[in-house]
């Protein structure tokens, strides 16, 4: 275990990029895991950190007690209350955080299973909440074009509350490095769709397209589209959340194939 007081302290400067950039989190190939229940989910699905960071006052928490147990010591990194408060943005949660490798998703040569392409997805909020519900789903596989958030932001991770440890999650994919793999049937969702979500048959794999929050699914994309569907909204609104849409969507299949 460190202790670790001095704010020139190597690890302690090293701590405060990661946090505050993710220029600096992609350079380092690292991100931060930011609270219990993230740092507790990432060991479950796979293991140790590089280093596990607490504060001073809640080094003796019940929760963060119980979550050393299960740390190797020397990755135990103790950090005195003032610097803590400088590299962490939680309000009354509980001081401490992970700092991993970030995992590398690996392109398969062919994608015959269900899987999620996210096409400019820009919120962070909306992207975590969109891997939430394909890890749920047990959508084996997302696929991030360039533009869209980050997968690994503070933010991006917070919203997916773990999924992210479930997923191959693949960024900087574009049309070419994914049309000539993809083996499965594509659906995007449409106001002018064939069909409804609940009326297509969708027991077999399928690859899923999530657009753009204001602009949808590009047109290069849409040209690969195997199928629109529709989500049938009689109280009248004009669209639905991408997030809100894609859940529908991917749990729909779910239920067809129980």
């Amino acid at each position: 275990m460190k202790h670790v007081t001095s704010r020139d302290n190597a690890l302690f400067k090293h701590l405060k990029a990661l946090v505050g950039s993710t220029h600096q989190r992609r350079k380092a190939g690292q991100s931060v895991l930011d609270g219990v229940h993230l740092a507790d989910a990432y060991v479950a699905a796979l293991g140790q950190p590089v280093s596990c960071v607490v504060s001073e006052r809640h080094y003796d928490h019940s929760e963060v007690r119980s979550l050393l147990e299960r740390i190797e010591p020397e990755r135990v990194v103790v950090l005195a209350d003032a610097l803590f408060a400088q590299i962490s943005n939680v309000v009354n949660g509980i001081d401490l955080l992970f700092v991993i490798e970030t995992p590398a998703g690996h392109l398969p040569a062919t994608i015959d299973t269900d899987c999620i392409i996210l096409d400019g997805v820009q919120d962070a909020g909306n992207v975590g909440s969109i891997l939430r519900s394909a890890a749920a789903a047990g959508i084996p596989h997302a696929f991030l074009t360039t533009g869209c958030a980050f997968a690994w932001s503070v933010k991006t991770l917070r919203a997916g509350m773990g999924a992210n440890f479930h997923l191959n999650i693949v960024e900087h994919c574009t049309l070419d490095m994914l049309a000539s793999r993809l083996s499965v049937p594509l659906f995007a969702t449409s106001s002018h769709a064939d069909a409804a979500v609940f009326d297509t048959d969708l027991r077999q794999p399928v690859g899923w397209i999530v657009g753009n929050e204001g602009a949808g699914v590009s047109a290069e994309w849409m040209e690969r589209v195997t199928r629109t569907v529709g989500i049938p909204q009689p109280g009248g609104l004009e669209s639905l959340n991408v997030a809100a849409a894609t859940a529908i969507c991917l749990f729909e299949a779910v239920r067809q194939r129980r």
